[in-house]
């Protein structure tokens, strides 16, 4: 059984009994979400919106794709800010995220690491952010997630796919890792980033080629000098697909000893540092996890900070197959801004 806050194993895996016997719950939530997206009054912002979503529950890569469309933003002259719903935090009013100050527990992890390259907000109210960040200066608006959302009106909706995973068993919620039916979210899409290597994506490829929305081919690669090579590690993560971080983390070259998978979003505590800290101790392993969950341990309470000293991350960063290809993307994202100020 999953874990609380964790997507079921079978939602991952070819569509059995259960996601047949959740189908008609699946059709019904299918049609709410699919009904609320065709239907949505979207308030219009005076600045570009660039939407990085997906089309499932769980981790597919969207952060660091957001992070290097900022950048391809910055470099292109423009001034970016960061929209997040800020998954695991509690605030209810739009705040500015301080990357050194703020708990993760209030305003999510990946905001924190978002934070950390353009003025990020948080806020449930995704209008009222796109808001705060235009009265800081910002001209381009990055939204992290919230592809489903009704608040905002997008310039530009690039979803991200796995292609190790896919759609899962290609069920909707609760029968399947899907928010709503595949061919009314492409719809919305104006293109697809298929992230890794795999054929799991396929059916979104194809998707994507019938409603006339171009694939680009990425993947997440380490970033900097990590020192990991040949070491003996005690790998351990808290995200949507953790296979994914031990895979990267093998490629980077490290030895993967061990491993521990946590639920998305994880709180760890004293008693799961304590576990991980002891079972490193007795087999001579470097402790090493992704840079969102070494945010939460940052953030954490004084044992869980004191234990984050002896871990390691493993900074990745998302790189698009085609150099030209995040140029296009920002490209894109302003012509149809500068299209929307002139029809209104």
């Amino acid at each position: 059984m999953a874990a609380p806050g964790e997507a079921p194993p079978f939602w991952w895996e070819p569509p059995d009994w259960r996601a047949w016997a959740l189908w008609p719950l699946s059709a019904l939530y299918g049609a709410v979400a699919g009904t609320r997206m065709a239907n949505a009054r979207r308030e219009k912002v005076p600045a570009a919106v660039l939407c990085v979503g997906n089309l499932t529950v769980g981790g597919q890569g969207k952060t660091p794709v957001a992070i290097a469309l900022a950048k391809q933003a910055k470099r292109q002259g423009l001034k970016p800010g960061f929209l997040s719903r800020g998954h695991g935090g509690s605030l209810s009013q739009p705040h500015f995220v301080d990357a050194k100050a703020d708990a993760a527990r209030l305003v999510g992890d990946e905001p924190l690491l978002l934070a950390r390259h353009a003025p990020t907000v948080v806020t449930p109210d995704r209008a009222a952010g796109a808001r705060h960040l235009i009265e800081e200066g910002c001209d381009f608006i990055v939204m992290d997630d919230g592809f489903q959302s009704a608040r905002i009106h997008m310039d530009y909706a690039l979803i991200v796919v796995d292609a190790g995973r896919g759609i899962g068993n290609g069920h909707v919620i609760p029968g399947g890792p899907l928010r709503a039916p595949v061919v009314g979210q492409m719809r919305h899409a104006d293109g697809v980033a298929v992230m890794g290597e795999g054929g799991a994506a396929e059916s979104v490829v194809r998707a994507a080629a019938r409603a006339g929305k171009p694939v680009f081919a990425a993947s997440l690669k380490p970033s900097g000098g990590h020192g990991l090579v040949g070491a003996r590690v005690l790998a351990f993560a808290g995200i949507g697909n953790p296979d994914k971080f031990y895979d990267t983390l093998q490629r980077a070259g490290a030895e993967l000893a061990a491993t521990r998978s946590f639920p998305d979003h994880y709180p760890f505590g004293e008693e799961e540092v304590a576990e991980l800290s002891s079972q490193a101790k007795a087999g001579g392993l470097q402790l090493v996890t992704t840079e969102k969950d070494l945010v939460r341990l940052n953030h954490g309470p004084k044992p869980v900070q004191d234990f984050a000293a002896s871990v390691r991350s493993l900074p990745v960063e998302a790189v698009f197959e085609a150099a030209e290809m995040p140029v296009r993307i920002i490209r894109d994202t302003m012509s149809a801004w500068r299209e929307r100020m002139v029809t209104g």
